[in-house]
């Protein structure tokens, strides 16, 4: 148990380094103080529930990750589907915050467009059937293997085309991040 409290500290410092966060930003956001801040990354403060409540909250981590706690039982992650009328999404990601990533399945029903906009960027990826794209002024069908990126901004629907269920692979970037791709790999030196 001591062992496992003496790591605390020093995996703080690195989320928080990390995150390029200082001593004094983290202290504003949660509202604990610079020092006890401090002494809790040194190991001279014993780490609270209290304490590392609003620290996990800040950094956007599971609590289990700022102490460590080792996995417990089960290591098979078990996917909550969502059900919305004729799709089933699966959020991939369990970070809140930058990059997500979700399994989508559209059934035959989601076939009419309905445009629209909002903030971000969006990678499509098609697993199975054929998606309907409409942006803006375009009408595409991308089939099994095929990919398209767009910015939210521009009118967009997508489903299936009537005619099968498709399915997709989705990453979003809700503030407009986007996927990095390395086309090849990079020469040995």
């Amino acid at each position: 148990m001591e062992d496992v409290l003496a790591a605390v500290g020093p995996r703080l410092k690195r989320i928080r380094q990390q995150r390029k966060c200082t001593l004094a930003a983290l202290s504003e956001t949660t509202g604990i103080s610079v020092s006890t801040l401090s002494r809790l990354e040194s190991g001279l403060r014993r780490p609270s529930l209290e304490l590392l409540l609003p620290i996990a909250h800040a950094h956007q981590v599971p609590l289990d990750e700022l102490v460590g706690a080792p996995p417990v039982g089960d290591p098979r992650v078990r996917l909550k589907p969502v059900k919305h009328r004729d799709m089933t999404v699966v959020a991939l990601t369990q970070q809140p915050g930058g990059l997500q990533a979700f399994k989508m399945v559209m059934g035959t029903a989601r076939s009419k467009p309905d445009p629209r906009t909002h903030e971000g960027y969006e990678w499509l990826y098609v697993l199975s059937g054929k998606l309907r794209l409409v942006l803006a002024e375009h009408d595409v069908v991308l089939k099994v293997g095929e990919a398209a990126e767009f910015d939210t901004r521009l009118p967009h629907w997508f489903g299936s085309t009537g005619e099968e269920p498709v399915e997709i692979l989705s990453l979003f970037g809700p503030q407009g991040e986007r996927m990095h791709v390395r086309a090849k790999p990079r020469a040995s030196s």
